[in-house]
C-alpha cells in the first residue's frame, strides 16, 4: 500500500539520494522555449481572472509532442491566513480530472487485460447492483455506459440523506447505498447525466476484479510506472507530512454559516482550509479520499508526462500504461454517448470551453470542479493544462471564461485550425 509517507518520500528526496533524483526525475518533459513565442497572450486572460476575483492563481503548462512550450505560474497559491505564491511545483486537487487520470485510465489497463468487458452489465461485477426499471421494464447498466455518462445514475449521491445516515467515514454505507439505493434517473443509454456515481461504481468493479483499493492500484500501475513524483490520492486516515503539506493549493474554507452543508461532516474542522483533503464532499466524508470520481492531487509537470503518455499511445520513455489501440478507442467519441469518449469530454456542449479550433477531430477535454482542465488534442500533439483552486476561499470564483480564453489563444498562436 502506498502512504502518506511513501508520498513524502518521492516529493523530498534525502541528501543519500540526491544523485539518484536525477535519474528518478529523467521521465520529465524537457522545456522547449523556441516555440512559445506569442503564448505570453494567455497571462492576460490568467491574470483578468485573479484581478476580478474568479481565481487566487494559476498555473498553465502547454505541451507540444514530447516538450513543454510554456509554464507559468500566476498569483497565490493561498490567500488565508495569508498569502503565499504560486510556484509552478503547486500540488492541485484535481477534482474530477481524477476521473480521466485515476479510474478510467485504471479501468481500462483491466479491459486490455480480459478482466473486464466494457459491454458487461455493471452486476457481472457487483451482483447486487440494481438496475432501471419502469413498471415492467428492465434495464440493465453497461461498464461503457458509466465510463460515457450514458448509465442514467442519477448526477451525484444524496449527501445530506447520507449524513443523517451517519454515514461519514464509513465506505460501505457509500457502496451500499449506490448500489442498491441510488435513483436511476433515465432509461441507460437514451440521455447523457453528468454523473459521480457512474464512477465511483467503476472504482467498485475495479476492486472487486483486483483486490485493490483504487488509491493504490492507480499509484502502481499508472502514476509510479510514469514515474511521477507528485501525483497520489491522499485517503483522509493517513498522515500528511508537513513538507508536503507545504506543497499543496488549499481549497475552500469551510465555515458553520455560507458553506454548502454537503461539505459540513461531523469531522468537519470549521474556519479551516481544506489542505490534502480532497474538497469533493462524497469523495472526502463517505470516500475517505478512496473515490473514483475524485481525489487524485497532481502538478502541472506530472500531467504533461500523462498528457505526453497519451498523446504517444500509452507510452512515455519506454514506461507503457495502455496500448495504442485503447488510446485511440478513448480519443473518439463512442457510439450514442452524445459527445463522450471512454473517460473523457469531446463533443458535448460541456467541451466548449476547449474552444472550436480544439474541439474538431480527436481531441479529448475534462475539467475538475476545483478549477483545473485539460484538453489534448491527439492529431496536433498539443495538450493544455490549466490548474487553478477557484473555490479558494470560498467556493465563489469560476474559470470557464479562462478556460475559452487560454484554448483560443493557444489555437491561434500554434496554428491549429
Amino acid at each position: 500500500m502506498y502512504f502518506c509517507d511513501e508520498m513524502c518520500r518521492k516529493l523530498f528526496f534525502t541528501a543519500a539520494a540526491a544523485l539518484l533524483a536525477l535519474t528518478a526525475n529523467a521521465q520529465y518533459l524537457t522545456y522547449d522555449g523556441s516555440r512559445s513565442a506569442g503564448l505570453e497572450r494567455c497571462d492576460s486572460a490568467i491574470y483578468a481572472a485573479i484581478g476580478e476575483g474568479q481565481i487566487p492563481g494559476a498555473v498553465l503548462c502547454i505541451v507540444q509532442g514530447d516538450r513543454i512550450v510554456y509554464e507559468k505560474a500566476y498569483g497565490s497559491k493561498r490567500l488565508v491566513p495569508e498569502k503565499e505564491p504560486m510556484t509552478t511545483g503547486t500540488v492541485f486537487d484535481l477534482a474530477s480530472l481524477s476521473k480521466c487520470v485515476g479510474t478510467a485510465i485504471s479501468v481500462m489497463q483491466l479491459v486490455e487485460q480480459g478482466l473486464v468487458d466494457l459491454d458487461a452489465t455493471v452486476d457481472t461485477y457487483l451482483p447486487e447492483f440494481a438496475p432501471w426499471t419502469d413498471g415492467a421494464d428492465t434495464v440493465r447498466i453497461t461498464v461503457r455506459q458509466l465510463m460515457t455518462h450514458t448509465s442514467g445514475l442519477q448526477a451525484g449521491a444524496d449527501v445530506l440523506e447520507l449524513g443523517r445516515r451517519k454515514a461519514d467515514g464509513k465506505p460501505q454505507v457509500l457502496r451500499d447505498y449506490i448500489i442498491k439505493e441510488l435513483p436511476r434517473q433515465a432509461r441507460p443509454g437514451t440521455q447523457r447525466i453528468y454523473s459521480c456515481p457512474n464512477f465511483i461504481t467503476l472504482q467498485y468493479i475495479l476492486e472487486t476484479v483486483t483486490g485493490e483499493r483504487l488509491c493504490d492500484y492507480a499509484q502502481e500501475h499508472v502514476f509510479d510506472v510514469l514515474g511521477l513524483q507528485h501525483t497520489c490520492y491522499f485517503p483522509t486516515n493517513q498522515r500528511i507530512d508537513k513538507r508536503v503539506l507545504r506543497t499543496i493549493a488549499p481549497t475552500e474554507v469551510l465555515y458553520r454559516k455560507g458553506t454548502d452543508p454537503q461539505q459540513l461532516g461531523r469531522r468537519t474542522k470549521y474556519g479551516r482550509a481544506l489542505l490534502g483533503q480532497v474538497h469533493d464532499p462524497t469523495a472526502r466524508r463517505f470516500g475517505c479520499g478512496n473515490s473514483g470520481n475524485a481525489g487524485v492531487f497532481s502538478t502541472a509537470e506530472d500531467l504533461a508526462v500523462l498528457c505526453a503518455a497519451l498523446m504517444n499511445g500509452g507510452q512515455w520513455q519506454g514506461r507503457r500504461i495502455l496500448r495504442p489501440e485503447t488510446v485511440e478507442l478513448m480519443s473518439i467519441p463512442q457510439p450514442g454517448a452524445f459527445g463522450r469518449t471512454l473517460g473523457w469530454d469531446a463533443q458535448s456542449p460541456a467541451a466548449g470551453f476547449a474552444g472550436d479550433a480544439l474541439r474538431k477531430d480527436r481531441t479529448i477535454c475534462h475539467t475538475g470542479y476545483t478549477g483545473t482542465s485539460i484538453v489534448i488534442d491527439f492529431d496536433r500533439q498539443t495538450a493544455i493544462i490549466l490548474l487553478t483552486n477557484r473555490v479558494h476561499p470560498r467556493d465563489e470564483g469560476g474559470v470557464g471564461k479562462t478556460r475559452r480564453a487560454v484554448s483560443d489563444i493557444v489555437a491561434e498562436v500554434l496554428n491549429i485550425y
